[in-house]
């Protein structure tokens, strides 16, 4: 029949659920069988040359090795994903040099849903679209693959985009006089960067205008300490 619905979940850990059956990471075996599907989830189209495939799992090996090495893990993540051994795979597609994951049936990769969800909230510029969005990163992209080459920029720009989410949700919550929602949101990105001295800035302004003097040094004082241990820097 039909290839079910394929869901890949990359934030904060990774796992993969066919239909109704789910697989998590122990069940990859092969670790670059795993890892094959994680670079085609992260792939415009969900496809990618095998070159590239090639390259970003195994940049130290010849090309053959490389290409040898690649069906092994095509193989492997195949019979990952297929109930049916025997079946012809209707998930991973390997058609002259372009590999391509679930042509023929529906792919959800959250990574995708939280950037949906973004360009959303900044259409909207409602509160309930940005917590929406901001519930979708339920943490950093991959933190098993840290030192992937191949993760880190995409690792960074998501990261990114979720401060930018909880900056401009709390600039909506304080033009709505919420101000303890914009202090909240503001925390948040305090607590995924600690030296994110915009952020602290605007705690203090949003305490100061609170009259919770206090707290707004208390703010200032975490800042300065934070910048001297990471960077030995003062604040601006």
């Amino acid at each position: 029949g039909a290839p079910q619905t394929l869901r890949i979940w990359l934030l904060g850990g990774f796992r993969i659920s066919v239909g109704s059956r789910s697989i998590g990471e122990e069940e990859w075996h092969l670790r670059k069988a795993g890892s094959l599907l994680k670079v085609l989830a992260l792939s415009p189209g969900h496809r990618l040359h095998r070159e590239q495939a090639m390259e970003f799992l195994w940049p130290e090996l010849d090309p053959k090795a490389a290409l040898n090495n690649l069906h092994y893990a095509l193989h492997v993540a195949r019979r990952t994903l297929e109930l049916s051994a025997g079946a012809a795979s209707g998930y991973l597609h390997l058609r002259g040099e372009s590999l391509a994951l679930s042509p023929a049936g529906p792919v959800w990769v959250d990574v995708e849903a939280f950037e949906e969800a973004a360009t959303t909230a900044r259409h909207a510029l409602e509160p309930a679209a940005y917590r929406a969005a901001i519930d979708l990163y339920s943490g950093e992209l991959l933190p098993q693959d840290r030192y992937e080459a191949w993760a880190e920029e995409r690792r960074a720009q998501l990261r990114g985009l979720y401060l930018s989410q909880l900056l401009d949700l709390a600039a909506l919550y304080e033009g709505r006089k919420k101000f303890g929602e914009a202090i909240e949101a503001l925390g948040r990105v305090v607590a995924e960067d600690p030296t994110h001295e915009g952020a602290h800035v605007e705690l203090m302004r949003l305490y100061a205008l609170l009259g919770r003097r206090r707290e707004a040094l208390s703010q200032y004082e975490r800042l300065k300490d934070v910048l001297f241990k990471q960077f030995g820097a003062e604040p601006e």
